[in-house]
């Protein structure tokens, strides 16, 4: 099979299907790290825990940006 049947197999799959060739065909470009990967995970975890215990208020995406556009003007 060649390149370019497989890209015709693979977008007759369902989405569901075609996300995890995606996904699958990603993770062997970019081999995960375990330890990077936890340490993301630990991170993230810390956020969470701010964010539910009041000690962070979340900013939403676009208000940042209204913020940098102002200290560009």
């Amino acid at each position: 099979m060649n390149t370019k049947e497989i890209i015709e197999k693979a977008v007759s799959l369902l989405v569901e299907e075609r996300a995890l060739v995606v996904d699958s065909i990603l993770r062997s470009l970019n081999q995960p790290r375990l330890e990077i990967d936890k340490k993301w995970g630990d991170l993230a975890q810390k956020r969470l825990a701010e964010i539910k215990s009041g000690k962070v208020i979340p900013v939403s995406g676009e208000q940042v940006f209204e913020e940098i556009w102002k200290r560009r003007r």
